[in-house]
């Protein structure tokens, strides 16, 4: 499902010769940046899986460098507010863009969680599985085994990040969560002492551009939304808001929780979206 606004959506300008100069010279930092330090993570796990199994004490402090890494080298702002929350759980945020990926690995290390076909695409699923994402698939019949993975990772600290939108939008507002994604949550295995940690990610346009500068949605094409991300000039910046985690015991259905987080998280968007 992808979600498609009502307004069309913005069009890039036309970039100039310095917009491909700043496209060359970031984007290939971004490259040496990602891939030199996969090897470091991928020479890392060889020692770290062996005596720590789904255990990973070392490599999301790579990932985290990297995500963090990236803003400076495309000239995005980037800042936090709030506390994460200490301890294993879950962390659910909207979603705006591919950038969303850095905003919130980079604020905490986190392992996305992300439906099984993911981990066929090339490149972003090979990317994926070296990151520890958690692959799903979507169908009620996997529900035990959604389980299973679930409180082993949890069992090792892990943070699982969701999108309960189920797509991206425009950045300028909330999507209805579903609750379908927080059913193994009230397993009785999980329930007592899952907490869940509501995040806003707010991006902010530079002056005088389109405040959608940084959405990607609908039929939009990856390569031109990430051209035009690095060779803009100025840049804006993202915000990434730590809201009051809870506990999952704490609500009497999915419904009911779903509908409080949606809340949180778009009650930290209202004040900032256009």
């Amino acid at each position: 499902m992808t979600w498609v606004s009502g307004d069309v959506p913005p069009t890039p300008h036309k970039i100039t010769p310095m917009g491909w100069l700043r496209v060359s010279l970031r984007g290939v930092a971004l490259v040496v940046l990602t891939f030199g330090c996969l090897v470091i993570l991928l020479a890392a796990r060889l020692v770290e899986r062996p005596l720590f199994g789904q255990g990973r004490p070392i490599t999301p402090y790579i990932t985290q460098f990297v995500c963090r890494s990236a803003f400076v080298l495309m000239g995005i702002g980037y800042r936090r507010i709030g506390t994460p929350m200490t301890g294993a759980g879950a962390v659910v945020a909207n979603h705006t863009s591919w950038l969303d990926i850095f905003a919130l690995n980079a604020a905490k290390r986190i392992y996305f969680v992300s439906k099984s076909e993911v981990a066929g695409w090339p490149g972003i699923g090979w990317l994926a599985r070296a990151t520890g994402t958690v692959f799903i698939a979507r169908d009620p019949r996997a529900a035990a085994e959604q389980v299973a993975v679930f409180r082993t990772r949890l069992s090792q600290g892990h943070k699982l990040l969701f999108f309960p939108e189920g797509t991206s939008t425009d950045g300028q507002q909330v999507l209805a969560f579903k609750p379908t994604l927080f059913a193994a949550f009230f397993d009785a295995s999980l329930r007592e002492t899952m907490q869940i940690q509501p995040v806003t990610v707010v991006y902010d346009a530079p002056d005088g551009a389109d405040s959608r500068l940084y959405g990607w949605w609908g039929d939009m094409d990856f390569g031109p939304h990430m051209l035009a991300t690095l060779a803009q000039s100025p840049q804006g910046s993202v915000t990434v808001l730590y809201h009051t985690p809870v506990r999952v015991r704490d609500f009497a259905d999915r419904k009911a929780l779903a509908a409080h987080l949606e809340q949180v998280v778009r009650e930290g968007l209202a004040p900032r979206a256009g």
